[in-house]
């Protein structure tokens, strides 16, 4: 159980909370903190739908599996075209906050004033060369870095949790529209909490045993709410909300910023590379599932030109948009809430649905009913408008 919580702890926590003080900035503490409750609330209530619908199904079955049979082939076209589309934009954003971050490495470390694009270019050579190599090699790497950077992070939260001030923390930015504010935070608070992949692949691992699965999923899910009040406790009641707002989105002024306050230099040096491995181990994880995805829809063979043809459909789109948005890292990661919301609550509530209609007899069913299913359905409704709003 141990172990499981960890895994949907760490499917959650990465990147997205980089991006969490400069979604949430204009808002101020108290409003960021409701709203991280709310979106908490909601992933852990669709994680235990999920939970049912896999338990409903039968153990060992994956996701695609359980789409085909509630929701037949055009279910599995939906879940399969929001997997890819979340993925890319994932991708598409992890490139752009990692390649930032290059420049401003490149700039403080070596003096060398690199070039956006070439830094998108060399970003993607050097770590995406992972996804080619195989789930092994990435799992070993991974594990690692991970491990290093929770490390971090409590080290970051440790030592700047002295500077913090109340009145810094509770002030918000000013800004022109509150509504604005609000939805362009939404979509990107509720990718953070993205966790429900992992979830056929525990059942499996715990035996179908709905007790143990159901509190590895709540406490699990419960780890990344408390990291993130507390990174937003550091970020917003040190550098504050005002001038994170005027960062406009841009990951390397963020981190510069908190460098500017961290009191000793290896303070400094330790916020740096907890960012650079919150970016890489997200981007080694998704990357490598999207490599996977992508090499068992074209049936690619396993030599080295199939592999080859594999990466560059895993890895020219993405590049491409990452080319065209340099400082997109936010806002992209904002337009992946719309395929999560897809794959999360909208195909689940219908899975669900359809289950509840033929099967009455389960080990597990959550509270709630149709009434839940609706209000839920209805959240869903409101990130894709948020997310729609912010775009148009």
């Amino acid at each position: 159980m141990i172990g499981s919580i960890a895994i949907v702890a760490g499917t959650a926590i990465g990147a997205g909370m980089l991006a969490l003080p400069l979604a949430t900035a204009a808002l101020g503490f108290i409003p960021a903190i409701a709203l991280l409750v709310v979106i908490w609330a909601v992933s852990a209530y669709t994680s235990l739908l999920m939970l049912e619908i896999n338990l409903r199904a039968g153990v060992g079955d994956n996701v695609h599996a359980i789409t085909g049979k509630t929701l037949g082939k055009k279910g599995q076209l939906i879940q399969g075209a929001s997997f890819l589309s979340l993925l890319f934009a994932l991708t598409a954003a992890y490139l752009t906050g990692g390649s930032s971050l290059l420049v401003l490495k490149a700039q403080t470390m070596f003096d060398i004033a690199l070039n956006n694009q070439v830094a998108v270019v060399l970003f993607t050579l050097a770590f995406g060369a992972f996804a080619a190599f195989g789930v092994a090699w990435v799992d070993k790497f991974s594990r690692v870095l991970f491990s290093v950077m929770v490390a971090l992070l409590i080290l970051v939260v440790l030592f700047l949790f002295p500077e913090v001030s109340p009145s810094t923390m509770l002030t918000g930015a000013v800004t022109e529209s509150v509504a604005d504010s609000w939805m362009a935070a939404i979509p990107v608070v509720f990718t953070s909490f993205g966790f429900h992949v992992c979830i056929a692949t525990l059942v499996r691992y715990l035996d179908g045993n709905a007790t143990s699965l159901r509190k590895v999923l709540l406490i699990g899910s419960s780890i990344p709410l408390v990291c993130y009040v507390l990174w937003l406790m550091v970020t917003l009641g040190t550098v504050g909300g005002p001038r994170i707002s005027g960062f406009e989105g841009s990951l390397p002024a963020l981190v510069s910023a908190l460098q500017e306050i961290a009191a000793q230099p290896w303070i400094s040096k330790s916020i740096s590379l907890f960012a650079d491995l919150a970016l890489v181990t997200s981007f080694l994880g998704v990357t490598l599932s999207l490599f996977d995805f992508i090499s068992e829809l074209t049936r690619a063979k396993k030599t080295l030109v199939g592999k080859l043809q594999t990466w560059l459909i895993t890895f020219v789109p993405p590049l491409i948009c990452a080319l065209y948005l340099p400082e997109g890292f936010v806002a992209v990661l904002g337009f992946a809430a719309i395929p999560l919301v897809v794959m999360i609550i909208f195909l689940p509530v219908a899975m669900a649905l359809g289950q509840r209609q033929y099967s009455h007899d389960s080990q597990y069913e959550v509270s709630g009913g149709k009434l839940g299913m609706f209000a839920i359905s209805l959240v869903g409704l409101i990130i894709i408008a948020a997310q729609l709003w912010v775009a148009l």
